[in-house]
């Protein structure tokens, strides 16, 4: 019985009516629809937010998908270079040195296309080894030369926009 006379009471809580001015009923009526609009605003903010992001996550990945082509057609072309000289070759047309010129025009080309795309070959013969920029796969030994001096230069290194891509791998001096 008890239980029932709390729920009674709650419920007249819940629809006690009050009574108040008709200046202050439309300030509150125009405050909530403010507060509608508000609200309105706010999810049409968030859904172009989540459309702006997802458009510009799909950019990304097209970008990334497609940020080497103009990089793979300069290498397409030298790959045609070096087909024709292989071509050349295999009919035995051309003799050697006329060759050998062909192949040394394509490294030049290659080389220049790298470069244009900030890539450049790390020096090694002849330095101080640095294991920023070097690999030592051997050592030799050496009276003449200097301790962890770079005798031979194994395999060439390359930096890209001056950060290392590949080590180059060298065989140092010991005493």
């Amino acid at each position: 019985m008890e239980n029932n006379k709390s729920n009674h009471s709650d419920k007249a809580a819940e629809e006690k009516l009050i009574t108040i001015k008709e200046v202050d009923f439309l300030k509150l009526k125009e405050a909530a629809e403010k507060g509608s609009e508000s609200g309105d605003k706010l999810l049409r903010i968030q859904a172009d937010f989540e459309n702006t992001r997802k458009r510009l996550e799909r950019e990304k990945l097209d970008f990334i998908k497609f940020a080497n082509e103009s990089l793979i057609l300069e290498l397409l072309n030298i790959l045609d270079d070096l087909e024709r000289v292989v071509n050349l070759a295999e009919s035995k047309s051309q003799d050697l040195p006329a060759f050998l010129k062909g192949v040394e025009m394509i490294l030049a080309h290659l080389y220049e296309m790298l470069k244009e795309h900030g890539v450049k070959p790390i020096e090694a013969q002849g330095k101080i080894f640095d294991p920023n920029f070097h690999e030592a796969l051997m050592q030799a030994d050496s009276s003449d030369l200097p301790e962890h001096t770079i005798v031979e230069e194994l395999q060439k290194g390359y930096l890209l926009n001056d950060r290392v891509i590949r080590t180059s791998k060298v065989k140092v001096s010991k005493k």
